[in-house]
């Protein structure tokens, strides 16, 4: 149940602006998660999520800079990739419906040198690396995290 309902946050605060524990937990049941303040202020610890000024408004997202590989943010995030293939220089990860922006920004802090960069959909996400055999790394690389 905690990491269905960790990867629901994720994707709840990359969809829509949450500014308060108060307005999580709300969004949480509206999604038919029993969530509590402790429950809320846990998650948020463990998933290591920060608020941030955007237009005016304080909101909680995902954090930026290198992820811890074995931690629960991760796990989340990357438990959330469907499929994943490479061709050429590019990779092609689909996800569950509505986390592929969490996962492409997951991705990205990374900070891996071979990717050029990554767009995202609503459950796809198109990467570009420098070469076929970058493609091949990423690809191994990221089914790894998916697996911890």
């Amino acid at each position: 149940m905690k990491p269905k309902r960790q990867e629901k946050i994720l994707e709840i605060i990359s969809t829509r602006n949450i500014e308060t524990q108060e307005d999580l937990i709300t969004a949480l049941r509206n999604e038919g998660f029993n969530a509590t303040q402790a429950t809320a202020s846990r998650d948020i610890r463990q998933l290591k999520l920060v608020k941030v000024l955007d237009n005016g408004v304080y909101k909680y997202v995902a954090p930026k800079g290198e992820i811890d590989n074995s931690g629960t943010y991760n796990h989340a995030l990357f438990s959330s990739i469907t499929e994943i293939k490479y061709a050429l220089n590019n990779v092609v990860i689909k996800t569950n419906p509505g986390l592929a922006q969490a996962v492409a920004a997951g991705i990205d802090t990374l900070h891996d040198i071979e990717i050029l960069g990554c767009v995202a959909g609503d459950d796809c996400i198109i990467l570009v690396s420098k070469s076929e055999e970058a493609s091949k790394n990423i690809t191994n690389k990221i089914l790894k995290l998916a697996e911890k």
